[in-house]
């Protein structure tokens, strides 16, 4: 499917195949296996090694440091987090999708009645630009390091740099001049990459499913209202049916997507606040001109992956309370009584919105980022307080 192409390629990237379809069967690759346990294992042992660091920081009052390498901690929780529940999921996903694709439009009428290449070439637009924008925050991290050494120590000659790693981790031997340290540098850098993927790959995946089901509301809120009736009550209780059995299908999509993603949601943004805290803390306590451009890069891609899911649960909201209004605009006034009797139920049910779902403790909209936000600014105040004491 077009709309999941993106996201297929991230996980492949990680070693995990996250659903199986009718035009995707399932393959077992020995490679992908090992890739998978590979990422893990790596990932495991470098974020454990960040928590010893972060325990080490704060017994010798490092609080900077302690800050610091908690904004990676909570960069690795969400990455590892969204991997875990797709591939715990795997088997609900593949329903889903196996439902999308005989809901699917096919031929060129069908395509162009639902505006399939309208939602692909958005979907497809904001897939590419988020997966750079992510794409370059990690390679950044992983890289500078690096690029100090070779820009202030080797090639303008004005700082001794030294070798140092992109991230802060607890090692109990000095890894200065030592072959040791490029084995690290391999590791940082693909733990890195494994983290960025996990989460990019689990966000253009809920941004294809969530484009699909507005793309289904939209067309039956077109359906619904464009619809001519007449006093033939057969022939409008027909049409009332039909339209009634795939609402509801969209609805039963919707609660299959809210299972999927509701606990990784919750928990993306639960650490998003505080990694957001973190981040904007440590750009408050005077640090150089580069590492502020990694820093703004840091919160920038941050802020980004919130309002995209925040702009996706706003979609779904506005495009399911649109079927009441496109419901309402019916020339009903034409039909037999007793459609528009029971056209006052159909109405009420999309006035029921249906939500992008953050577990049962949060309907996901554009006013979510608001709370998120004002929640990371209490943290960063009580920081703040707790840093110039």
């Amino acid at each position: 499917m077009k709309f999941m192409k993106y996201a297929v390629l991230f996980y492949t990237s990680v070693g995990i195949e996250p659903y199986t379809s009718d035009s995707r069967p399932k393959k077992v690759s020995l490679w992908s296996n090992l890739l998978f346990w590979a990422n893990v294992i790596n990932l495991s042992v470098i974020v454990f090694g960040e928590v010893l660091y972060l325990g080490v920081a704060y017994s010798d009052g490092k609080f900077i440091d302690a800050v610091t390498v908690m904004s990676y901690i909570g960069f690795v929780i969400v990455g590892m987090s969204k991997m875990f529940f797709i591939w715990w999921k795997k088997t609900d996903l593949s329903n889903l999708v196996k439902e999308l694709e005989h809901i699917y439009p096919t031929g060129t009428a069908e395509v162009e009645v639902y505006r399939l290449d309208s939602y692909l070439r958005s979907c497809s637009r904001i897939s590419i630009t988020y997966a750079l924008l992510y794409s370059v925050l990690i390679w950044t991290f992983n890289l500078f390091s690096i690029m100090q050494f070779l820009v202030y120590e080797k090639w303008l000659k004005i700082r001794v740099v030294g070798q140092t790693l992109p991230y802060l981790m607890y090692l109990p031997w000095n890894v200065q001049n030592n072959w040791t340290y490029y084995v690290l540098l391999f590791c940082q850098n693909f733990a890195g990459h494994t983290s960025a993927s996990g989460q990019i790959s689990t966000d253009l995946l809920l941004c294809a499913l969530a484009t699909q089901v507005v793309m289904h509301f939209d067309y039956l809120a077109k359906v619904v209202e464009r619809q001519e009736l007449n006093e033939d009550w057969n022939e409008n209780s027909r049409f009332l049916v039909k339209t009634v059995q795939y609402h509801q299908r969209i609805l039963r999509l919707m609660d299959v997507l809210n299972d999927i993603f509701g606990i990784p949601l919750l928990l993306n943004f639960m650490v998003s606040t505080f990694v957001i805290c973190f981040v904007g803390f440590q750009m408050t306590v005077g640090v150089p001109p580069d590492i502020m451009i990694k820093l703004s890069l840091f919160l920038f891609s941050s802020l980004s992956q919130v309002y995209l899911i925040c702009h996706y649960g706003q979609l779904i909201a506005d495009a399911s309370s649109s079927i009441s209004i496109s419901a309402y605009k019916q020339n009903w006034h034409n039909a037999d009584i007793r459609y528009r009797r029971a056209l006052v139920f159909f109405i009420a049910r999309p006035q029921r919105t249906t939500y992008l779902k953050a577990t049962v403790f949060m309907n996901v909209t554009r006013s979510t980022m608001t709370d998120l936000l004002q929640v990371s600014y209490k943290f960063f105040a009580l920081l703040r307080t707790m840093y110039i004491k």
